[in-house]
């Protein structure tokens, strides 16, 4: 059986978890499944809700985390969406900022027992920012900050959001860090068979689907809560809310973003789990979502032990003694 640990003789194993919102809970379920195969990262390298998951992981948080996840109800997810009126994204982001604090507390990046690195994406110039020291939470909401719904984080004087636009899926990151070994994870692979071209009418059907959504009044805000909520989880099935259009318009530039820099730095191995049908804001499909990551790990167990004794074979037999 692989061991992942960074002993003598032992390849440096690096893991690294993309971006996908509510689809991010694949991921609990592939660390389940290479724990039960003995594969312990020496690496972690996350973006977005990969960072999200990534850090939970590393603390020593993932039951925790999983917990969370599976007690999420769409009440719930509603619970956690703090609507700003003013300001540079739909939500202020601070009830989960909160949710992450209870869990990683002050921990700083450099206090983790293993390597880990946040990638964010800095406002203005477009540079990739990998987050290796400072606050934990701190860089996974920057990491996280999806433009136009999530505020963006300052860190460090910079004004950081979503990694997933300069960096999906961070395999160039661990590798940066002396991984040896690389295993991605893409939970947007079912967004590739996406890019066909097609001929519609741009004319609307009826004058039906023109037609706004009922005027809302209350007192207290409640009113502009509700309008608020239906415009960005959308009015009925057939009609997308702001956000849903927002991540899904952001996840396709991010397939393509991917495909081109995995087709230049591929992993090692990718594990690509299953993810038709679910929808990005679905953060309260945890339990099928889990399972999912768990069973797509588990198709690639066989072959990514394999490699890996492979690989730690031909290192201990590379090493040089010096006496």
């Amino acid at each position: 059986m692989a061991n992942g640990n960074s002993g003598a003789g032992k390849v440096k194993i690096g893991l690294a978890l993309g971006g996908g919102a509510a689809r991010g809970w694949a991921h609990i379920g592939v660390l389940r499944a290479l724990q039960k195969a003995g594969i312990k990262p020496d690496i972690i390298a996350g973006t977005s809700i990969g960072a999200v998951v990534g850090s939970c992981e590393i603390a020593g948080q993932l039951d925790q985390l999983e917990e969370f996840a599976r007690e999420l109800t769409r009440r719930r997810v509603l619970g956690y969406l703090d609507f700003n009126l003013s300001g540079t994204g739909l939500i202020t982001g601070h009830r989960l900022g909160e949710r992450l604090r209870k869990q990683l507390g002050d921990l700083r990046i450099e206090e983790l027992p293993r390597r880990f690195m946040a990638v964010a994406t800095e406002i203005g110039t477009g540079h990739e920012v990998w987050l290796s020291r400072g606050n934990l939470v701190e860089a996974v909401r920057a990491s996280y900050a999806l433009p136009g719904v999530f505020r963006p984080v300052k860190v460090e004087g910079r004004w950081l959001f979503d990694g997933a636009l300069v960096n999906p899926i961070p395999v160039s990151v661990c590798r940066a860090l002396g991984a040896r070994y690389v295993i991605a994870v893409n939970l947007n692979i079912d967004i590739s068979n996406r890019g066909t071209i097609s001929n519609i009418n741009p004319m609307p059907e009826s004058d039906q689907e023109l037609e706004a959504a009922p005027p809302v009044t209350a007192k207290n805000g409640v009113g502009v809560r509700q309008l608020l909520q239906r415009q960005i989880l959308g009015r009925g099935e057939d009609v997308p809310g702001i956000s849903t259009v927002m991540v899904d318009a952001f996840n396709i530039v991010q397939d393509r973003i991917a495909r081109s820099r995995l087709a230049g730095d591929p992993p090692d191995s990718m594990i690509s789990p299953r993810l038709h049908g679910i929808g990005l804001f679905d953060f309260h499909r945890a339990d099928e979502l889990i399972a999912r990551g768990e069973a797509a790990a588990k198709r690639e167990i066989e072959d990514l032990t394999r490699e890996l004794d492979v690989r730690h074979q031909a290192h201990d037999d590379t090493q040089v003694t010096v006496i």
